[in-house]
């Protein structure tokens, strides 16, 4: 049972029920378009307010092995889930020995991949070059790297990543876009802006940086709200779908899963979303198979995050 305090304290306690009584929303995997790993949680820096809690020396979620992420594909195939795209995060990706080998066999299955990274040193390493050029020349249009910048400004980016981050991140843009790779941004809705404000300084950057990204495009600018488990939010019942006007099957659980590998496991074990990887209710097991069973949104984040503010971390 969760320890939630303040403004949610009451809430989010009972998989099937919500604090008043109502039937809580559950939602399907009726159309999985993304699978997600997590390669390890260790990332080169420590932002402020990283949901995962990524750092230099966290490594609660361990490096990912190319052959475990094969044997995920493999299950991909033999349980005919129709997914499109294989999608990477962290901490920062590039921080796995394995990275490169791994993208490899995703993209030699015909998969798009999606790689989330802050484009910094990691990323920058000789020999992680040469193989993201390798694999972009190999597997033209088929290789994303969606990079965080927190905000368009270096001052208020610098903020939640430290001093000098911006500008490294953007020399590692910098080379991706000189080589031509295809990128995308992630930025955070945390500045008192609003999207259009966000959306029309991220614009000004690309502009004068050359990079071909579009501000205005949501798949290829995304903005994510912050996630506070403190903040009060309410829960969502069955009948939130009619009164939302929305569907289940517009929540990402509808449509991914992310595979993990805890340190001391002995094996990966399946989760039913991105955002969630220490809570163990959203444990599905270890195989696809166990993982396509129903999500109980019975988290602070299914509601502001999913349903509310209508995110998801796919492409």
């Amino acid at each position: 049972m969760k320890d939630l305090s303040g403004a949610n304290s009451g809430k989010f306690q009972d998989p099937a029920l919500t604090a008043t009584g109502e039937a809580r929303a559950t939602v399907a995997l009726s159309n999985p378009q993304t699978l997600w790993f997590n390669t390890g949680t260790l990332c080169n820096i420590t932002c402020v307010n990283c949901y995962i809690e990524s750092s230099p020396e966290n490594d609660r979620l361990v490096y990912i092995t190319a052959d475990e992420v094969r044997d995920y594909l493999d299950q991909l195939e033999a349980r005919n889930w129709g997914v499109q795209e294989i999608a990477f995060t962290g901490g920062e990706p590039f921080m796995n020995p394995q990275m490169i080998e791994i993208t490899r066999a995703s993209l030699e299955r015909g998969y798009d991949v999606l790689i989330l990274t802050n484009a910094m040193r990691p990323m920058m390493r000789k020999r992680v070059q040469s193989g993201l050029l390798e694999l972009n020349e190999a597997f033209p249009g088929k290789l994303t790297m969606r990079i965080s910048v927190d905000h368009w400004s270096a001052d208020l980016h610098d903020t939640e990543r430290g001093k000098g981050s911006f500008e490294i991140t953007l020399q590692g843009m910098r080379w991706l876009r000189d080589n031509k790779f295809q990128m995308a941004v992630a930025g955070r809705t945390m500045w008192d802006e609003t999207d259009q404000g966000s959306r029309a300084g991220y614009a000004s950057l690309f502009e004068a940086e050359g990079f071909d990204i579009d501000a205005t495009n949501p798949g290829q600018t995304v903005l994510f709200p912050e996630m506070d488990e403190n903040v009060e939010v309410p829960e969502i019942t069955t009948a939130c779908w009619g009164i939302l006007n929305k569907s289940p099957s517009e929540v990402m659980c509808s449509s991914s899963r992310m595979v993990v590998k805890r340190r001391g496991a002995d094996k990966p074990t399946v989760l039913a979303c991105t955002l969630l990887p220490y809570d163990p209710q959203f444990e599905l097991g270890s195989t696809l198979e166990e993982a396509e069973r129903d999500v109980a949104l019975n988290h602070p984040h299914c509601a502001k995050f999913c349903v509310l503010g209508g995110a998801s971390c796919s492409a």
